[in-house]
């Protein structure tokens, strides 16, 4: 049936747009963006925002080809207005709200993913996003262990 397949296909751009969404308007990307001044002392952090906003923007980029390429016009993603709060700031104070915001992302990843299985690139894409998610939240994890204590695992979220 030609309007189903058209709905479904629909649904797959629609979710590959909130993929854009959710990542491109992360806290990691807005702290890289907003050029925030930070406190000295906090480089491991600070590469390891780097790191996940790189590879946040990559997968960003490959949701946009693919719409693209489907005749879509990707969305312009927009910070949410409580992120221009943040300023002067100690990023190992921050460390358990970038902890959480990483953790919904992926539970609104695999919700994404259970939407999107008919679509074979867009379900291995959000994949990679789901993996790249969980792996920078257990560098942060990590970090957050070193300077206050126990954090549960984001593998726990899955």
């Amino acid at each position: 049936m030609p309007g189903n397949s058209r709905s479904k296909a629909a649904m797959t751009n629609s979710v590959l747009s909130r993929l854009i969404d959710l990542l491109g308007s992360s806290l990691p990307a807005y702290i890289s963006d907003s050029g925030i001044w930070s406190y000295p002392g906090a480089e491991q952090i600070k590469l390891a925002l780097a790191d996940c906003v790189g590879d946040q923007r990559s997968i960003v980029e490959r949701a946009g080809t693919l719409l693209v390429e489907r005749h879509v016009t990707p969305p312009r993603p927009i910070y949410p207005i409580a992120f221009t709060a943040l300023h002067d700031l100690d990023l190992h104070s921050l460390l358990p709200r970038i902890l959480g915001a990483l953790r919904r992302q992926v539970v609104e990843i695999e919700h994404l993913m259970d939407v999107s299985r008919q679509d074979r690139n867009a379900h291995d894409l959000l994949a990679d996003a789901r993996q790249t998610t969980l792996l920078h939240s257990d560098i942060f994890e990590d970090m957050a262990r070193g300077s206050a204590g126990a954090v549960p695992p984001a593998s726990a979220v899955s």
